[in-house]
């Protein structure tokens, strides 16, 4: 038997993957399961500075960089101020990049509120990742690109995900249109052969909070969107799942089996 590669590809645990948890247990949960890294969820109502300062607690005692901040959702509308203070405590908690989505239908107003988020984010030392989904206003990997050239800014990003390159129509050779400067990281699952159709807007979001799948376990060419990432790239795990949900009610034990399956896939590729 050949022996099992090494995995180049530093793992975060995803925020979505423990929704009914706080901040700081998701941190712990990464940590303890031996993931490289952290997402976090900023929701607005709860978040204090007391957060705050319990969550750079967990980070410092733990050791675990937090890979992200999120999610900054764009809306018809003013620009939101919680959106800014988001990006300033991602900031504080040493946060790499900030996942950013957008339900605006005019294309002109996301791209200057995106802009405007960027420009505050600069000097904070954060990148605005844009993720395109069809259940939001920013559809394809072709939507996401004429967001990011329009807006024109250096700290801007592309987030890809597995699951969402594939139920908007992409494939993993649409990645060799992006500019490897764009890609800070990526998100990654598995997810079913069979995709929902692409005018049911109901069932692609059901997929996306409910069926994901663990790497391996499921249909999509996990192998070939690997392979045109940039080496090295970190990887968030963003796999939301019903069923991981119900089979590991515990934080640590959801995240070691999700740490388990994911390094046992990128070893065995």
């Amino acid at each position: 038997m050949m022996p099992a590669r090494p995995n180049p590809w530093p793992i975060a645990l995803a925020s979505g993957v423990l929704p009914e948890f706080s901040p700081v247990a998701t941190v712990e949960a990464a940590a303890a399961a031996g993931f490289d890294g952290v997402g976090l969820w900023f929701e607005a109502a709860d978040w204090t500075a007391a957060t705050t300062r319990a969550v750079r607690a967990a980070l410092a005692a733990t050791g675990m960089p937090a890979l992200d901040i999120e999610v900054v959702w764009l809306k018809p509308g003013a620009d939101d101020p919680e959106h800014f203070r988001l990006l300033d405590v991602g900031a504080e908690l040493g946060a790499r990049n900030v996942l950013t989505v957008s339900s605006d239908p005019d294309r002109g107003a996301t791209v200057a509120k995106f802009a405007r988020l960027c420009e505050h984010a600069a000097p904070l030392g954060l990148r605005v990742s844009l993720e395109f989904m069809m259940f939001t206003e920013v559809r394809t990997i072709d939507d996401a690109l004429d967001v990011l050239a329009r807006a024109a800014q250096p700290n801007a990003g592309l987030l890809l995900d597995p699951i969402h390159l594939s139920r908007s129509g992409g494939t993993p050779a649409d990645i060799a249109r992006v500019a490897p400067a764009l890609l800070g990281y990526a998100q990654f699952c598995d997810a079913p052969a069979q995709a929902p159709p692409r005018d049911d807007t109901a069932a692609i979001l059901e997929e996306a909070i409910d069926g994901r799948l663990l790497p391996g376990d499921g249909a999509l060419p996990l192998g070939d969107f690997l392979d045109r990432l940039p080496a090295g790239l970190p990887l968030s795990i963003e796999l939301r799942s019903k069923a991981l949900r119900e089979g590991y009610p515990d934080a640590v034990d959801r995240a070691r089996a999700l740490a388990t399956a994911t390094r046992a896939y990128l070893a065995g590729r």
